[in-house]
């Protein structure tokens, strides 16, 4: 598509924009045309009018998949400002803004790498609501639920935790060690891992028991910040999401002699359903989706 806009062009409208993010944020026509309640037709029909008005083609078809282009990338940063300035002028509109306490509980991945631009985005809509923070385990987390001790859950689902979760987003697990150090050859894989139950030492685990490397656990913490301190010092080897890497760690792979690593998957547990919840998983799922939407899209 080679049309030209101008800035007094028509205007972008909302709905065009929420068609387009959630195809996005979804990965496909297919699954955004349910999640919106339109037909394919329709949420087709919003994208040819977005482009006409844009002047530009925002999606681009591949073999297997479909991928923002370079307009598309920079209007989807745009539409998601444009409708959280909606979301959160509605909010003030509405005039009553939610109020009270909600209790959550976050993993302590999640509440380093992710927690701070959801609460931001929380306050911009809700900035007379109030928020407890617990940090720990998952499956801990889920048992203080259980007692009514917490509202809500941010965590990922290892093999141990038997509810089911509202998906927030995915992304690739990695072995990460010191940037600045050869890992040494022929010994026994040294890891770092935190305590059981959790969805990176299982995977780990499950990954190393598949090959024929030798491998022994020489550090555990139940801290974040342990387990990247033991790799950036070259004591051992951990497995993080890669949204959790810092300076002063490499990624290794094949070609370090490790194997392939699942998808880590975060999820929202909502002990009973309530606006201050909603609003504060929608706020999460929003942060990752928008994180990782641009590295493609499903067809």
């Amino acid at each position: 598509m080679s049309t030209s806009s101008s800035a007094d062009g028509p205007p972008l409208e909302t709905v065009l924009l929420r068609t387009f993010v959630e195809i996005v944020d979804s990965g496909s026509f297919a699954s955004a045309a349910d999640r919106l309640a339109l037909t394919p037709s329709a949420v087709s029909g919003h994208m040819r009018r977005l482009e006409q008005i844009a002047g530009a083609s925002l999606l681009a078809r591949t073999t297997r998949r479909l991928e923002l282009t370079q307009a598309g990338d920079t209007l989807y940063a745009y539409s998601r400002n444009i409708l959280d300035l909606e979301s959160e002028a509605r909010a003030k509109l509405r005039g009553t803004p939610l109020r009270g306490r909600l209790r959550i509980g976050a993993s302590e991945d999640f509440a380093s790498a992710w927690l701070p631009q959801v609460l931001q985005r929380f306050r911009q809509w809700h900035p007379e609501a109030t928020v407890e923070l617990k940090v720990g385990i998952t499956a801990d987390l889920l048992r203080q639920q259980e007692r009514g001790r917490l509202d809500l859950v941010f965590g990922k689902q290892c093999s141990r935790v038997e509810r089911s979760g509202a998906l927030l987003w995915e992304e690739a697990l990695v072995w990460v060690y010191a940037a600045d150090q050869p890992l040494a050859a022929g010994e026994p894989l040294p890891l770092a891992v935190f305590p059981e139950p959790c969805v990176y030492r299982e995977s780990a685990v499950a990954a190393l028991s598949r090959t024929d490397r030798a491998w022994r656990i020489v550090f555990e913490s139940s801290s974040m910040a342990g387990c990247l301190s033991a790799a950036r010092a070259g004591f051992a080897v951990t497995v993080i999401a890669d949204s959790q890497r810092i300076e002063g760690l490499r990624v290794l792979d094949r070609d370090d002699g490790l194997p392939a690593l699942p998808m880590a998957r975060f999820y929202a547990f909502a002990g009973k359903d309530s606006p201050a919840g909603s609003s504060l998983i929608e706020a999460a799922r929003r942060a990752g989706q928008s994180r990782f939407a641009s590295r493609g899209l499903r067809d």
